[in-house]
């Protein structure tokens, strides 16, 4: 009975998977589209009801996805979550209300600079997955590859809404970049 219905629960085979890789993989993702998620409603907080809003909710509703979609692996790798989640929490709202608070175009640096990091650190892991065995990851790597697709897009709607043209952008980028790899680096180990 009971062994039926797990298998039932599950679609993918955990024999022979490399167990490390693949915790660090959903856990680090898991924790960034949740960030990811704090940053949206942070801006939304802040610039929902201007001519940005729009763009920003469709952005964050993709975003909504990808981290569902995470939230489900977690449970079919049994994968347990990040204890930094309570930080990322605030952390991805205060990024994403005061980037906001910079105005539209501060907005759309932090996205600029949130998504090139995660979408660079997709096609890491993209390349992780096919060292090791691209048959056997398929269905992770379907998820990876059209994620860091949304992403890229994400980052595009960014610079096409003049992310540019904040306020001292190289600066602001490299800030928010840093602290991307900060997050990157704890959440796969933590």
């Amino acid at each position: 009975g009971g062994g039926s219905l797990r298998l039932c629960s599950t679609r993918v085979s955990l024999e022979g998977i490399n167990r490390p890789v693949i915790d660090r993989i959903i856990r680090v993702d898991h924790a960034g589209e949740y960030g990811a998620n704090r940053i949206y409603a942070g801006q939304m907080a802040v610039l929902g009801r201007s001519s940005v809003g729009p763009i920003i909710q469709q952005m964050w509703n993709q975003e909504k996805d990808h981290l569902k979609k995470f939230s489900e692996l977690m449970v079919t790798y049994r994968v347990r979550p990040t204890v930094l989640l309570p930080f990322w929490n605030v952390a991805g709202f205060v990024l994403g209300a005061g980037s906001a608070l910079l105005g539209k175009k501060g907005a759309m640096a932090c996205t600029v600079a949130v998504e090139e990091s995660i979408s660079d650190h997709y096609n890491n892991q993209i390349r992780t997955l096919v060292e090791e065995d691209p048959e056997k990851y398929k269905e992770l790597l379907q998820v990876i590859k059209q994620f860091r697709d949304d992403e890229r897009e994400h980052h595009d709607i960014g610079i096409e809404h003049d992310a540019e043209a904040a306020p001292a952008y190289s600066v602001l980028k490299t800030a928010i970049q840093l602290g991307c790899k900060a997050a990157i680096f704890l959440s796969e180990r933590i």
